[in-house]
């Protein structure tokens, strides 16, 4: 479906009392790609208020319509869903939230389509109900299942946006300063300097080393490590021997400046990678 289908969904409020809330339901509705929305007898309308709480909504505003009864609302709308926290005494077509936003688009292509909701303090009631081809009743916990009217708005419309294909885009790409997934060589080459910094302080003393490594590697496949993490995990192990080689020649009284021979290269093989430098 294209995105022009949730031009087709208009949002209605049946008496809300209060502006806070309908600039609420304006901030779900704009989050959700929906624009359309109609007031029945609200009990106060504010567009300078509405837009000081709901910022970059003046379009939902401007093409706020209002009504002096539900009928007239609802006119041209050929499908209709109520919302409701509950199932009522009364027969009729209860539906969850998402087959109820499946319909409502399958029915968009023949005209508007509307989702009802009625005031803060008591719902819809039943006249209301009875204009509505299904109610969409939100679960909740029974313990506790009042909704507020933005949040129920918000429910619903995200299962609209999603039947309408818009919850299928491509999520962000990884951001510019993103690396490709570590290979098993540079893992290996992790583990390796880990392995090493570890045994440089006794860490194996009372552990077995395989064990610990072990571990190690259970923890960071579940993690999913890219190049520039690897490489930095890595550089731990190696300052930790470098630390270790540079207290020993300050207690040698050996020069910072003079190599020791029993010193190892942390480049990854092949690369010329200095892995202590694993920022740049």
């Amino acid at each position: 479906m294209s995105e022009r289908i949730l031009d087709r969904v208009v949002v209605v409020l049946d008496h809300p009392q209060n502006v806070v809330n309908i600039a609420a339901v304006i901030r779900a509705m704009k989050n959700m790609g929906v624009h359309r929305l109609r007031l029945v007898n609200p009990a106060e309308f504010d567009p300078y208020r509405i837009e000081g709480i709901a910022h970059r909504s003046t379009d939902v505003i401007e093409g706020t319509e209002t009504f002096t009864s539900l009928e007239e609302a609802l006119a041209d709308c050929v499908r209709v869903v109520g919302a409701s926290a509950r199932s009522r005494t009364a027969v009729r077509n209860y539906t969850r939230p998402r087959p109820a936003a499946e319909s409502l688009l399958e029915a968009a292509p023949d005209g508007n389509v509307a989702l009802l909701f009625g005031r803060e303090d008591r719902g819809l009631d039943n006249d209301a109900l009875d204009l509505c081809h299904a109610i969409a009743v939100i679960p909740t916990d029974p313990d506790y299942s009042s909704l507020n009217l933005a949040q129920a708005v918000m429910v619903i419309l995200y299962e609209v946006f999603l039947a309408s294909d818009q919850g299928d885009r491509p999520l962000p790409r990884r951001g510019k300063r993103a690396n490709a997934p570590a290979t098993r060589e540079h893992l290996e080459h992790m583990y390796g300097a880990l392995e090493k910094g570890l045994d440089r302080i006794q860490f194996f003393k009372a552990r077995k080393s395989q064990s610990v490594i072990t571990t190690l590697r259970t923890v960071f496949a579940r993690a999913g490590l890219d190049v520039r993490e690897s490489r930095l995990i890595a550089a731990i192990g190696f300052e930790i021997g470098h630390f270790l080689d540079r207290l020993e020649r300050s207690l040698r009284g050996t020069g910072p400046g003079e190599a020791d021979p029993t010193s190892e290269s942390d480049s990854l093989p092949g690369t010329g990678d200095d892995e202590s430098s694993p920022m740049t």
